[in-house]
C-alpha cells in the first residue's frame, strides 16, 4: 500500500478523484422531480439491505450445513475411539436436525426468497418503471457525478 509522505502534496501521490470531464453514466428520464429520484434512492437503499439480510440468510444457511457435517465427523471419530453410546445418542438426537420446526435452513432461505426478496425486487423494479423508466441507481450515478465535479474555488 502506498501512503504518501507527510510533507508531499497527496495529490501527487494518489491523483485526483476528480473527473470533470467524464459524463454522466446514466441519464435522468425527462421531467423526472429531484423528489422522484430521492424517493427512488431511497427504495433502492432498502433493496440493498434486503440483499445484505439474504446473504446473512445464506451464510447461516451455509454454516448450518458445515455444523451438521462437522458434527457427523465428531461422530465418527466418538465411534472410532470406542465411544459409541454417546456417538449414538449425538447421531440420534441431532444429526439432521430441524434449525427450526420442520424446517432445515435451505427452506428459510427459499421461503425468504420466495415470500419476502423476490416480492421487493419486483417491486423496486416496477416503481423504477411507473415513475418513468429510471435506471437502476440513478440517485447513486447522480451523486458520483456531483462529486466528481471539481471543487468551485478550483475552476
Amino acid at each position: 500500500m502506498t501512503e504518501a509522505p507527510v510533507d508531499v502534496d497527496p495529490r501527487a501521490v494518489f491523483g485526483s478523484a476528480k473527473h470533470p470531464q467524464r459524463p454522466g453514466e446514466r441519464q435522468r428520464p425527462p421531467g423526472m422531480s429531484d423528489e422522484t429520484v430521492d424517493a427512488l434512492g431511497t427504495l433502492s437503499e432498502a433493496l440493498e439491505v434486503v440483499e445484505n439480510a439474504r446473504g446473512l440468510l445464506y451464510q447461516f444457511h451455509r454454516m448450518s450445513g458445515t455444523a451438521d457435517r462437522t458434527l457427523q465427523e465428531a461422530v465418527s471419530k466418538l465411534r472410532d475411539a470406542g465411544h459409541d453410546d454417546i456417538a449414538h445418542e449425538i447421531e440420534e438426537v441431532l444429526v439432521g436436525r430441524d434449525v427450526i420446526e420442520g424446517r432445515w435452513s435451505f427452506q428459510i432461505v427459499e421461503d425468504y426468497d420466495a415470500t419476502y426478496w423476490q416480492v421487493f425486487r419486483s417491486l423496486e423494479q416496477r416503481a423504477r418503471h411507473l415513475c418513468g423508466n429510471s435506471p437502476p441507481h440513478l440517485y447513486e450515478a447522480e451523486m458520483k457525478a456531483s462529486e466528481q465535479q471539481l471543487p468551485s474555488n478550483t475552476r
